[in-house]
């Protein structure tokens, strides 16, 4: 019984550090990728799903709210500023390929970005779903910062869309490979511009694991995609609604 008390309170003490979430979190991440890596890169062992899977169960197991993770885990949220801004530099690298294909990316972009934002309002809408969660679903497809901006202005609900961005990330990084694979697009301009059209941060991260110039794309589709939402998802709203 002694033994178990100190453990008991060991616990408690150890779970009241946000050392000990954000060690957490960064273990949560290397056993994820760890298991991608065994898993020989298979989309369906996503490092991101993973990690979010194990720090989950450990929340849930051990009582602990979200605000007392958050707290702890707060330094991996902040270095997601230099992480996104650290994708300019493929970018940079594959400045000409993209400046030659410019025009493409421009109409492939305004496409992806009306498909993504047109298909979440209809299957939504079908499926019977409130104004707000439509608000809340519109933007699932762009970086959850801005998606949550978006999603507030039009009535939504940016805790949702938050969710919604996450799981839309993930799902995207999984399945959008195999998808490409099924439609026959081997050129990696394009598969990582579809990709981070769809997918934002996540499958950004993912186009960088596996292609160079992917990951450029993908990094330059994320951040024109937000910016497309943010400008036709409210003219959209105003004109269906």
């Amino acid at each position: 019984m002694d033994d178990l008390g100190n453990l008991q309170e060991t616990w408690v003490y150890l779970s009241a550090s946000p050392l000990f979430h954000l060690t957490l979190t960064l273990l949560a991440f290397q056993a994820a990728s760890w298991l991608f890596e065994k898993g020989g890169h298979n989309p369906l062992l996503n490092p991101v799903l993973g990690a979010v899977v194990l720090v989950v169960a450990v929340l849930v197991v051990t009582g602990t709210d979200y605000a007392t993770y958050f707290e702890g885990a707060q330094f991996v949220h902040f270095l997601l500023g230099p992480a996104t801004v650290s994708l300019a530099v493929p970018l940079y690298r594959q400045w000409r390929l993209v400046r030659r294909s410019a025009l493409a990316i421009t109409v492939s972009l305004l496409c992806g970005s009306l498909t993504a934002i047109l298909t979440a309002l209809g299957v939504a809408w079908l499926a019977g779903g409130s104004a707000e969660v439509l608000a809340s679903l519109a933007p699932k497809s762009v970086t959850a910062p801005v998606a949550m901006a978006i999603a507030e202005e039009l009535g939504g609900v940016p805790s949702l869309t938050a969710v919604l961005v996450i799981v839309t990330g993930i799902l995207g990084a999984m399945i959008g490979p195999m998808v490409l694979n099924i439609a026959g697009v081997r050129d990696w301009s394009a598969r990582g511009l579809a990709i981070g059209t769809a997918s934002h941060g996540i499958g950004t991260a993912r186009a960088l694991q596996v292609n160079e110039t992917a990951g450029a794309f993908a990094g330059l589709a994320m951040g024109l995609n937000a910016l497309a939402t943010a400008l036709l998802l409210p003219i959209l709203w105003g004109l269906l609604f």
